[in-house]
């Protein structure tokens, strides 16, 4: 019996950076770049709300990543150092603009424990094929406040620990958290149908504010008793019940969007036809967009 990698597996992030930084591998640059690609632009889009914005955002960021790969020495995840890159261009195009405003993960099986809490939303594809709620969901994100919006964008759409998001943002895990928090309780409100809110007024006198609970609980701050107890009371509370499907409804949601946001194929041939002068201006050897 064999072990290890199969010579078909495709190589991880940190294979392909050892490659570029030890042979100045031109195809596994470009195999990184397509990689991740995407991410960006979903995240660039949704920051700078311009497709124009965006588009430059993706190419600054791909660009500043080929030049500066081979000094990648990994104290950060590749995402991170991505998104980090990216943000800081989303910044610029912010500051730059006169316009600027001031500004799925399946959670039934996340938890520090090891369970679930249990309820009775629709599942994250039956969410996921509504389009309609998409579309609505679009919009409450871009209605976020700036710090919300990119914290949440990072760690419910992309899937970022909140370790890695408090590196992109350069602030401390507490922050992200509080923030993360606000975003997922702001959300929520924007996406609850009136019949909702009408039950969340009935909510029994001593109800705890189960919103920010489940969220403290999605990121595996609280602790077994306490997730015990939180799960006694929403069998038996219909309206805290209420507010903790339409939480775990929205965040299986914004983790499905993650799947979408695939860059248009003009975009795709101006970060190549960039990508192939950089190759031509530092001499290169190969093709940068082919590896050749």
């Amino acid at each position: 019996m064999t072990t290890g990698k199969s010579m078909s597996d495709p190589r991880t992030d940190a294979e392909l950076l050892d490659s570029v930084r030890s042979r100045d591998d031109r195809e596994a640059l470009t195999e990184l770049l397509e990689r991740h690609q995407a991410a960006i632009w979903r995240f660039g889009m949704r920051m700078c709300r311009d497709v124009e914005d965006a588009k430059d955002v993706l190419q600054e960021t791909m660009l500043a990543v080929a030049r500066t790969a081979g000094d990648f020495r990994g104290s950060s995840s590749v995402p991170t150092w991505l998104f980090a890159i990216a943000r800081s261009f989303c910044i610029k195009k912010r500051r730059r603009s006169k316009f600027a405003p001031d500004e799925v993960v399946n959670l039934d099986d996340v938890s520090a424990n090891g369970s679930g809490i249990r309820s009775d939303g629709p599942s994250p594809d039956e969410i996921a094929s509504n389009r309609e709620l998409a579309a609505v969901l679009e919009r409450a994100i871009e209605d976020l406040e700036r710090d919300q919006r990119e914290v949440l964008l990072l760690r419910d759409v992309e899937g970022l620990s909140a370790p890695d998001v408090g590196k992109v943002l350069g602030v401390s895990i507490q922050a992200v958290k509080s923030r993360l928090h606000r975003a997922r309780v702001a959300l929520r409100e924007k996406l609850s149908p009136p019949q909702g809110d009408l039950d969340l007024m009935n909510k029994h006198e001593g109800c705890p504010d189960i919103v920010p609970v489940f969220s403290r609980f999605v990121e595996g701050e609280i602790g077994a008793d306490e997730c015990a107890q939180m799960q006694k009371h929403i069998d038996t509370c219909p309206p805290c019940r209420i507010a903790c499907d339409t939480l775990k409804s929205t965040l299986s949601l914004c983790r499905a969007k993650a799947r979408g946001g695939t860059v248009p194929p003009e975009v795709q041939q101006v970060v190549r036809d960039a990508l192939r002068e950089i190759g031509r201006v530092t001499g290169a050897d190969r093709d940068v967009t082919t590896g050749r």
